[in-house]
């Protein structure tokens, strides 16, 4: 039984809500989005609330379950609030900075990495050495800062690269300790 999928979520106020077929639509003050879920849900659209019931009870519905009611909430939370991922980089030498709608990060390489700003995605780069991924789309948010970060992951012997904020890194020993 699937706990997630049999919360309720709720509609905030400014964010407008459509089903037509499986393609469920979301409108809100920070953008617009739209998602095909599964035909093995069935989603019931009250006044401002949102409940997702399974068709039938074999395994692929009860896998589908929780995953298409997170889905929804994510969709609905990203155009009234927005996601945003920070990262830090560590080490000498390695920075980012903002060029237009590009993303310039040197991490010791021969050459800068030059990010493109996708669409409902947004960079900002308060200091050097942080960056903040901004976006109305969870799922994107977490793609473009996993590729950043994979520009320079961290290493775990100085603790070099680019990781997420908070990230703990496990540091190890070098070859001359004893």
């Amino acid at each position: 039984m699937s706990r997630i999928g049999l919360r309720p979520i709720e509609v905030p106020e400014g964010v407008e809500i459509k089903l037509e077929d499986n393609t469920f639509h979301v409108k809100g003050p920070k953008g617009e989005l739209s998602r095909t879920l599964s035909e093995a849900m069935k989603i019931n659209i009250d006044d401002k609330t949102i409940t997702v019931e399974r068709k039938d009870d074999d395994k692929e519905s009860r896998s589908l379950h929780g995953t298409t009611r997170s889905l929804i909430f994510n969709m609905i939370e990203g155009v009234s609030k927005g996601f945003q991922k920070e990262l830090e980089i560590i080490g000498v030498g390695y920075r980012a900075q903002k060029q237009g709608n590009k993303l310039v990060v040197s991490a010791g390489y021969s050459h800068p990495v030059e990010i493109e700003q996708e669409e409902n995605i947004e960079f900002d780069v308060p200091k050097n050495t942080e960056i903040i991924v901004k976006g109305i789309d969870k799922e994107r948010v977490g793609a473009v800062a996993a590729n950043i970060r994979a520009i320079r992951s961290p290493e775990p012997y100085k603790g070099k690269g680019i990781r997420y904020k908070g990230e703990y890194v496990r540091r190890k020993e070098g070859k001359t300790a004893k």
